[in-house]
């Protein structure tokens, strides 16, 4: 774990930038958390579908080292949807296709590879998000018995619609279509997100968190597939400046579009929560937050080379082994983070400046123990 020491010292500035009060529609307690995403958020959906290919070692060891046990999260340990339920008072939050579990207090419909637009080759099986809002609207149709009571539940409710909309644009570069390409991508993507949300305002949500995307130039996948002999490729923080420049462009119109959405309905709590600028200042703040300023870009767990990560061998195949301290470690396996660095933003977020607006109240006693 990174340094408890760090964390309380940026917690108390988080705290004294921005309060924790909930404004408009957000104020109360949150009585269950729903949300929708990726493998940032999944915590266990695609490990009980048991498809074939790399992500079936997400159901074995080392994923879930820290944590004791494989979860089916994409990590050594937890995510910030782990961390923000715990400082909510409420249970983590089990998986849609889990069997014989408690959805009391909330349900995790994200998957692990999931794109927000339906793929254009129906062979080609993805959980995007229309599918996942199929299933929180099934499931709030088989929980409730009308529409009255479902809107009675989401209004004591918080809705994470992502991250999503950042597999779109991973399997594009991977598929080796240039930024250019993938650019073009971007308002169909931010349309399909923003769709999504309205959806979910319109059965009665009344705090809503649209997270942005990653700077992607600074992962190891990328920095590995991506890598440049120009320095002049490279920012002051050894990330990739195009593929960070593509990233930031994909969260100026989402977060224009969030804007629109306050104003469609002003009744409820819309907050943007910034995951690129809040990674920036993890990265920037690495050694104080207790990671080793020398693997801020370099994958725990692969099979070697400069960033530890090889698309031939993902962690967890033969050939690869996990570092002896993930809590070091900024990057998990090159594509996800690890529980440390997913703590550290999931402060810098939801106890700092980076959800825009803070929409959130957290119970004052768990305030700084997570």
């Amino acid at each position: 774990m990174a340094s408890s020491a760090a964390f309380l010292l940026l917690v108390a500035a988080a705290l004294h930038v921005c309060c924790c009060r909930g404004q408009g529609g957000g104020e109360g307690a949150v009585a269950a958390i729903y949300s929708l995403g990726d493998s940032i958020t999944d915590t266990g959906n695609l490990a009980k579908e048991a498809p074939p290919g790399a992500f079936e070692t997400i159901k074995h060891l080392p994923y879930g080292v820290t944590f004791g046990r494989p979860t089916g999260r994409c990590s050594d340990g937890l995510l910030m949807i782990d961390f923000l339920a715990q400082d909510m008072g409420l249970p983590f939050l089990n998986p849609y296709l889990a069997k014989n579990t408690s959805f009391d207090h909330g349900v995790n419909f994200a998957v692990a590879g999931a794109t927000a637009m339906d793929p254009d080759d129906q062979s080609n099986r993805t959980f995007s998000l229309k599918l996942q809002l199929r299933w929180f609207k099934d499931f709030m149709k088989s929980t409730f018995d009308t529409d009255e009571e479902i809107r009675k539940r989401l209004q004591s409710s918080l809705v994470l619609v992502g991250e999503i909309g950042g597999n779109d644009y991973n399997y594009a570069f991977f598929g080796n279509k240039s930024v250019s390409e993938v650019e073009k991508l971007i308002p169909a993507v931010v349309h399909t997100i923003i769709d999504a949300t309205k959806e979910v305002l319109d059965m009665g949500a009344s705090r809503v968190i649209v997270p942005g995307n990653f700077p992607i130039g600074c992962f190891p996948s990328y920095l590995t597939a991506m890598a440049s002999p120009e320095q002049s490729a490279y920012d002051s923080a050894g990330c990739l400046n195009d593929l960070n420049l593509f990233a930031a462009k994909h969260n100026a119109q989402l977060q224009r579009a969030v804007a629109g959405l306050r104003e469609s309905y002003p009744d409820a709590a819309i907050a943007y929560a910034d995951y690129f600028n809040s990674f920036l200042g993890l990265l920037k703040g690495a050694t104080a937050l207790g990671f080793d300023e020398n693997s801020t870009h370099t994958a725990c767990c692969g099979a070697g080379g400069r960033y530890n990560y090889d698309e031939r061998r993902m962690c967890g195949v033969e050939g690869t082994a996990a570092c002896a301290d993930p809590s070091a470690y900024v990057s998990w396996d090159g594509i996800h983070m690890t529980q440390a660095a997913y703590k550290a933003m999931f402060r810098l977020i939801y106890h700092g400046r980076y959800l825009q607006p803070q929409i959130l109240s957290f119970p004052e006693e768990k305030n700084g123990q997570t």
